[in-house]
């Protein structure tokens, strides 16, 4: 016979399963192979490159255009801690002809780069329990590009 208690820790467990499931979804990524979600975010980010197997969250992206004239937000969930992701966009950027303004390692890890008539402000911070183990953030824009000021009354 089962007991009572035993019936509710386990009916316990399984709901805090099912509850961290639905937590660990990663928004609408590219879907298939490997190779096809690398060639898919490959034509909608051009040359910025992502870690190994990090993949494009759909949901909270905002991708105006594609390849390297792209413009807005990439959402990303990778698989590597924040700080190997880190040390992937401070080592293989450059690598890319990506010019390193600034970089600050905290919490909310801050990297900006320029490459041509582009600037690509990178931020890598800790994923969620039973998430991707970093989100990284590149918003991507014109380097100059012309921004005015709200004009003060």
């Amino acid at each position: 016979m089962i007991k009572t208690n035993t019936l509710k820790v386990s009916a316990l467990a399984l709901f805090l399963s099912a509850l961290l499931g639905a937590c660990a979804s990663s928004g609408d990524s590219p879907s298939g192979s490997p190779q096809e979600i690398q060639e898919v975010q490959s034509q909608l980010l051009g040359d910025m490159l992502l870690p190994q197997g990090a993949r494009l969250n759909g949901t909270d992206s905002i991708i105006i255009g594609r390849g390297n004239e792209w413009v807005g937000r990439a959402v990303v969930n990778a698989l590597q801690g924040s700080t190997d992701v880190y040390a992937f966009f401070q080592s293989e950027y450059p690598k890319n002809g990506w010019t390193t303004v600034t970089a600050v390692k905290a919490k909310t890890s801050i990297l900006v780069f320029t490459k041509a008539d582009r600037t690509a402000t990178i931020e890598v911070v800790d994923g969620s329990l039973g998430g991707p183990k970093s989100i990284i953030v590149i918003t991507s824009s014109p380097k100059n590009a012309n921004v005015l000021a709200p004009a003060r009354k």
